[in-house]
């Protein structure tokens, strides 16, 4: 493999692990923390991601335990769960925030996965935006003659064999979620 397509594939790599983020973050048929640790809350007068001002943790299948380290966040912190959007109603209980996940029907589950398979396209669209500044670069290169033609070619070939097997990689990471998402 040509060293310059080894130095891309990080960028390739991104793509699929931002891919992965996104989908920590839909409901499966369990409770899990990364549902709600990416919420950002307004806290000291900055927003921050809620894992950066609590202790989150599963209680049972269908409920998370939100602890906050200050404990003035607590209002905060239920006002950016429900803000989010995500489905779920959070509770103050104490000194904690409870949310205790509703049972996903047939149609959340359906909608789940369109949102899955919305991500995956746009995944899909970054790694092919990413192999064309590749092949924007090794044009550029060519033209500047500071690669041969023949190499040029192997190169473009290398990374569309490289676009092809992310591609699959993200097939696999979506199939496999679509599978937790549709096990009831």
């Amino acid at each position: 493999m040509h060293p310059f397509v080894q130095t891309k594939q990080s960028e390739f790599q991104l793509a699929v692990d931002h891919l992965q983020n996104e989908l920590s973050s839909l409901r499966t048929g369990r409770a899990s923390p990364q549902l709600v640790e990416n919420i950002r809350v307004e806290a000291y007068g900055e927003n921050m991601d809620l894992k950066s001002t609590a202790s989150i943790s599963v209680q049972d299948a269908k409920t998370i335990v939100i602890e906050p380290w200050d404990k003035s966040l607590l209002q905060a912190i239920e006002k950016a769960i429900r803000d989010a959007d995500i489905g779920v109603s959070p509770a103050v209980d104490g000194q904690i925030v409870r949310i205790n996940l509703p049972t996903m029907t047939e149609e959340t589950r359906k909608k789940l996965v369109k949102i899955m398979k919305e991500k995956s396209e746009e995944c899909r669209i970054a790694l092919r935006g990413v192999r064309e500044s590749c092949r924007d670069e090794v044009l550029r290169q060519e033209k500047d003659k500071e690669i041969a033609e023949d190499v040029k070619f192997k190169m473009l070939e290398e990374f569309d064999r490289v676009t092809r097997e992310f591609t699959e990689l993200v097939e696999s990471i979506c199939d496999q979620k679509e599978k937790e998402i549709m096990t009831v």
